[in-house]
């Protein structure tokens, strides 16, 4: 063989290798990003913040959402951002960014020209971490594992030259004090200081480095902390505290009851109940400052001031009156940052400064001057509630649904509105012609009119401060703001509800919504009615209720204006309507409550009699088993506005299975502990008008978190295996079998006999963050399961895989079903990621909504950023293609419709011909 012949084969391996790595790829074009979703970053509700050192443009922030991150001064976008861990190990204690002259240089040529951010993070151990300003990267790290998780707790943190200081009060006894080199975690003294305070109280107590401080009674004690000989120092308050104190870092201060005390010295100060305090001491001339700031409600402005910390005189240089909307809540100063303008510009040698404003709705504001220079909506970051609603008719349309609103059949009528609405549009064209038309409504000039296909929709969102959002689904414009600051959650982490009371449909009524919580202080139910499409409040918008909500539904059928009543239940368990003339339409209503902690259900029939509303208990049922150990996790209802298509399914012998679709069946999840098995979940159908439990199931060895979806006749849940240390998900699948027993209406009162149920288990290769079924117009589109994984990323799984009625193997029956074989494994290509690389940090929920259109489903996930997008699980059957080609077709059309006419053409001349024959 030459040398000729062997290159050649060398070649042909070579190629037969690439063949063989070749496969098929699926993946998204490059011009389609974006181009059906959208994704908004957010960094959570302020806990720290600082202008960086080492960059005039650069903000430094720690969050309450465990987030630490650089942002923008010019613009408010995020540089960087760095997710620590969930829960109380993520939770930041501290943040130190150092000052232009005393910051810590990094070790290393690589970083030895920048500043370390220092971080202090959880508890059990507590973290402590250097971080680099410029790319935000990890630079060091280090831990302490504390001997008492209790005391670790309530332990506070300081930095002071270049040393970190661990603070742990013991109550009522002393308070020990370890100091730790920040960078390497050495301790320059072996020991821990312990210092004698007994007069030191839980809730009573503050740390403004160096001093702890706590109140007794009518007293201010407080110790330096760094002194070697401490002494306690006392002062006299005007009158007996309350609440604890706040402390004003910087200056070794605290505020108590609208008071500010000095601890060095013996001055006090006199505050206003609406101002907000921040010390700084390097504006420009080295001069110890005051910042103070005010919030006009009356005038939507925010006053900021400054007075010398030495004589408390004003200083001029920093005095203006900034807007301040009512959308934002009360403020707090977080930083200030100073220069004098240059000499080209319009404030040339004054004092130009920025500031930094945290609000308590989470928004996080950069003032400049007289103006908000940039807002950050933060509250977004921790969304309880959200739901798609339909957008307004267009001027034309709602003309076209006036000329046909003839409900008497006045035939007459109909044709003179026809001949006045003809005659209206051509006016209108030619006026537009003209440039003279009628100017277009409010929501059409802002884009919010409703498309051909339902696609255009407007998202609400419900945060957890009580801040509601108009949200274009579409663009991802924020509409309108609207900031409750009364509202909270309901008892036991019950997020607020958000109801739609009326939709759009019903031109010319507008829309209308309820956003339903409780009030902050008295826990009263309170209801804000408002526009969801405008943000306008309606009929005054807040209403303050007189007593708890214990339930709340929406009733099934609405008056003459198209609106759905409120039947809500108290803590006596009285019935009310609102509005009360919707109170008749309350009659034989069914309603249930839970109970967590007892895992008890009761259910209530509420009826309208003599003009007055009575409520009966009519079942009760404990599911807290033999030990009432357990305890419930998760309720899961269906969705009221899902259309169930087909009643059952065909099998492989041509017979129908039918499915068992009962309204009134909820899931519930119970979890508790074992003697044998550690800790046992059940999961009971239960239904909810007659109280019987259709079906129960436990697992053993289970724990959260638990995800549920319950839709149709089938119900899907993840849950943690504990005893194999794996994520899986079972389904189960409901049949009333061969006949049905009523196909027209549903009764519980007279159901049929128990189900036939199907069930099978499955494993996840990867955590569940959320789980939700997707959702269209007239239920005909297949379901789907989107399931949210820890990863950020969002799976739409088809029902195909999850089905529980996969065989284990693969017998003629199955496959004529069209049913896949069993595999236990749930494959999770890179395909049937709905989200791609757009990855929705610490994702908690997922909503969905169905669109004009049958093939498409809305599809909104939150977390710490937001993601909106759609989907189509059967495909876009209802929709051309993009790439479908308009020339051919019409090209086509036009050379039969040619031929047609043609061949007509010789087909009457040879008629002719035959005749004369």
């Amino acid at each position: 063989m030459n040398f000729s012949d062997t290159r050649s084969n060398e070649i042909w391996t070579q190629c037969l290798y690439l063949l063989l790595s070749l496969h098929v790829v699926f993946g998204l074009y490059e011009d389609q990003i974006g181009k059906f979703d959208w994704r908004q970053h957010y960094i959570g509700k302020l806990k720290y913040g600082a202008f960086d050192s080492s960059s005039t443009e650069r903000i430094v922030i720690a969050t309450e959402s465990n987030v630490l991150a650089a942002i923008s001064a010019k613009t408010g976008e995020i540089i960087w951002r760095q997710v620590l861990e969930k829960g109380s190990r993520g939770d930041i204690k501290l943040l130190h960014v150092p000052t232009q002259g005393n910051g810590i240089q990094s070790t290393g040529n690589r970083y030895s020209k920048a500043f370390d951010i220092i971080t202090v993070s959880g508890v059990s151990p507590a973290l402590i971490r250097g971080w680099n300003s410029n790319t935000g990267a990890l630079e060091w790290e280090w831990s302490i594992l504390p001997i008492s998780i209790e005391k670790a707790e309530a332990a506070h943190w300081f930095i002071h030259d270049l040393n970190l200081y661990h603070v742990i009060p013991v109550w009522g006894s002393h308070v020990e004090v370890t100091e730790y080199i920040a960078t390497s975690g050495q301790q320059p003294k072996q020991t821990t200081s312990r210092i004698s305070a007994a007069w030191i109280t839980d809730g009573k107590c503050v740390l403004t480095p160096p001093f702890f401080a706590c109140t007794l009674k009518d007293q201010l004690m407080a110790i330096n902390l760094l002194s070697d000989n401490a002494k306690i120092i006392a002062k006299t308050l005007k009158s007996v505290a309350v609440d604890a104190p706040t402390a004003l870092c910087g200056i070794s201060s605290i505020i108590q009851d609208d008071q500010l005390y000095w601890l060095t010295s013996d001055r006090h100060m006199q505050l206003e109940p609406e101002d907000t305090l921040l010390f700084e001491n390097s504006i420009l001339d080295d001069e110890q400052l005051l910042i103070r700031a005010s919030v006009n409600r009356a005038h939507s402005t925010l006053k900021v001031s400054a007075t010398t910390v030495t004589d408390d005189s004003y200083y001029e240089a920093i005095n203006f009156v900034s807007d301040y909307p009512e959308t934002l809540g009360t403020p707090k100063l977080v930083a200030i940052r100073c220069r004098q303008a240059s000499e080209n510009s319009k404030n040339r040698g004054q004092l130009v400064c920025r500031v930094l404003v945290s609000s308590a709705d989470g928004a996080l504001s950069l003032i400049q001057g007289t103006k908000i220079k940039w807002t950050r909506e933060e509250a977004l970051a921790s969304v309880e509630t959200a739901d798609f609603l339909d957008l307004t008719l267009s001027d034309a349309e709602g003309a076209i649904e006036e000329e046909l609103n003839n409900k008497n059949g006045d035939v007459f009528g109909a044709f003179q509105r026809r001949i006045a609405s003809q005659i209206g549009h051509v006016k209108n064209m030619v006026l537009h012609v003209l440039g003279l038309g009628p100017a277009p409504s409010k929501a059409q000039k802002a884009g919010l009119v409703r498309d051909d296909f339902g696609l255009h929709k407007m998202l609400i969102v419900v945060t957890t401060s009580g801040k509601i959002f108009g949200i274009d689904n579409v663009s991802g414009k924020h509409h309108w703001v609207r900031y409750l600051p009364e509202i909270t959650n309901f008892a036991n982490d019950q997020s607020m509800k958000l109801l739609v009371q009326r939709t759009s449909r019903f031109y010319p009524l507008a829309a209308q919504s309820v956003v339903l919580g409780r009030h902050k202080q008295t826990k009263h139910g309170i209801i804000y009615q408002f526009n969801p499409i405008t943000g306008q409040p309606v009929n005054g918008g807040m209403v303050h209720l007189p007593y708890k909500i214990h339930q709340i539904s929406l009733l099934h059928q609405t008056g003459p204006d198209f609106l759905k009543g409120l039947l809500i239940l108290d803590e006596k368990k009285e019935a009310h309507v609102l509005p009360e003339s919707s109170a008749k339409y309350a009659h034989n209503f069914y309603m249930f409550s839970a109970e967590r902690d007892s895992a008890t259900i009761h259910g209530y029939l509420v009826e309208f009699k003599n003009e007055k509303l009575s409520t009966t208990p009519i079942w009760t049922v404990n599911l807290g088993g033999f030990s009432n150990g357990q305890k419930i996790v998760a309720i899961e209802c269906k969705n009221p506005i899902e259309h169930v298509h087909s009643q059952g399914r065909v099998l492989a012998d041509r017979s129908v299975l039918y499915k068992y679709n009962n309204p009134n069946l909820v899931a519930i999840a119970t979890h508790g502990p074992d003697n044998i098995h550690k800790y046992i979940m059940n999961i009971h159908l239960l239904d909810v008008v007659s109280g019987s439990i259709v079906f129960s199931m436990s697992h053993k060895r289970i724990r959260p978190p638990l995800h549920m979806v319950h839709s149709e006749n089938w119900l899907v849940y993840s849950y943690y295996n504990d005893k194999v240390r794996r994520t899986e998900i079972s389904s189960l699948e409901l049949y009333e079998g061969k006949t049905q027993t009523n196909s027209t209406v549903w009764s519980s009162l007279d159901a049929p006999p128990l189900p036939l149920v199907e069930r099978q288990t499955y494993i996840l290769p990867v955590a569940v963050a959320s789980m939700k079924e997707t959702i269209t117009e007239k239920g005909i589109t297949s379901k789907h399961i989107l399931i949210g994984l820890s990863t950020g990323a969002i799976a739409e799984m088809s029902w195909a895989l999850l089905d529980p009625r996969r065989p284990l193997t693969s017998p003629e029956k199955a496959r004529e079903e069209g049913i896949i074989p069993y595999m236990p494994e749930l494959p999770m290509p890179h395909e049937i990621i709905i989200n791609y690389n757009q990855s929705i940090s610490n994702l908690k929920g997922i909503y969905t909504a169905p669109s004009g259109l049958e093939s498409s489903c809305l599809v909104f996930a939150h977390g710490l950023d937001i993601f909106v997008t759609r989907v189509a699980p059967s495909k876009t059957f209802d929709l051309l293609k993009e790439d479908f080609d308009y020339f051919l077709i019409t090209v086509v059309l036009v050379i039969l419709t040619s031929t047609s006419y043609i061949v007509k053409l010789f087909a009457s001349k040879k008629a002719i011909k035959q005749a004369w024959k």
